[in-house]
């Protein structure tokens, strides 16, 4: 039976993706809708995607700072405001969720294989990505017509590569005369990184993915967070074995990296994680009380001896 999770993962794909005139017409839809960024990472020049794809608006926007000035101010204003709307109400959880992309890594990964873990170090990629492909050079490298580019779109983004870029030339052969050197970069690292997600869970999220990180600034102040009730853990680890990206548990749990896929939650012998609807900022472990060392021997007592561990 297929998990609410997974569920949620499909619609939100075949909602992101709906646009089925697309297939006859063989064009991109320029209607209303196209205006209103989808929380996840999805093409924005698919053929089948009716929504925007906010990292992708966010660059254009900046990209066209020194040309429009006030129309780009004004669209940045918008994308930017939706980005921080999105992420107040759900963080990560448009990951867990919702992403489009996040599910096809997914899939990818229950390809047999040997699997590994994401080396910690590599998460910090995705930081110097945000900060120079997305919000730096778009703005500051602009050329003689005062626009820039949208740059993680340009070189790095896997997903535009494979919704857009073999999409539209699977539908529209005569447009291969115009494929260049960058499309077929753009290929091949499109090639690495779905080998990499066969190896590693959701390896463009863990390293490579700067919309996941903007939402993952929010996990610990936004609406949607995770409670650990310390007192009644009996410290069995569970829930540190189970988390699909390897996360310390409890200290990470509204962490940047979580993306809210709720193992934790379900696999807790006590419950002792729970959601937790508000905006009041997580405390320390999120328990607001206890500590992992100090509570240690308050919360085994009762459930086994220090000799059972």
């Amino acid at each position: 039976m297929i998990s609410k999770r997974k569920f949620s993962q499909l619609f939100f794909a075949l909602l992101a993706n709906a646009n089925l005139f697309a297939l006859w017409k063989k064009a991109l839809y320029r209607g209303g809708l196209k205006g209103v960024c989808f929380p996840g990472l999805n093409c924005y020049s698919c053929p089948l995607a009716p929504f925007a794809c906010p990292l992708g608006s966010l660059q254009q926007a900046l990209a066209s700072l020194k040309a429009l000035k006030w129309q780009a101010l004004s669209a940045l204003s918008y994308v930017v405001g939706t980005i921080l709307l999105y992420s107040f109400l759900l963080g990560r959880v448009v990951c867990g969720w919702i992403c489009p992309f996040g599910l096809f890594q997914e899939l990818l990964f229950r390809i047999p294989s040997p699997k590994r873990v994401v080396p910690r170090a590599l998460r910090y990629v995705k930081y110097v990505l945000l900060l120079f492909l997305v919000l730096l050079l778009p703005a500051l490298l602009v050329g003689p017509t005062g626009y820039g580019k949208v740059w993680f779109c340009r070189l790095v983004c896997p997903a535009g590569t494979l919704e857009a870029g073999l999409f539209n030339l699977a539908l529209r052969p005569e447009l291969r005369s115009l494929v260049k050197t960058l499309f077929y970069w753009k290929v091949a690292f499109l090639g690495l990184v779905m080998g990499l997600c066969v190896v590693y869970f959701r390896f463009f999220c863990v390293v490579l993915c700067p919309l996941g990180l903007i939402y993952g600034f929010f996990n610990r102040v936004g609406f949607f967070k995770l409670f650990w009730r310390g007192e009644d853990c009996l410290d069995c680890g569970i829930c540190r074995k189970i988390c699909p990206l390897n996360l310390k548990i409890p200290e990470e749990i509204n962490g940047c990296e979580c993306i809210r896929c709720l193992n934790c939650l379900k696999a807790c012998p006590t419950h002792v994680i729970e959601i937790n609807l508000s905006l009041t900022p997580a405390g320390k472990f999120d328990s607001g009380e206890t500590s992992v060392k100090s509570g240690l021997c308050e919360r085994t007592e009762g459930h086994r001896t220090n000799s059972d561990r």
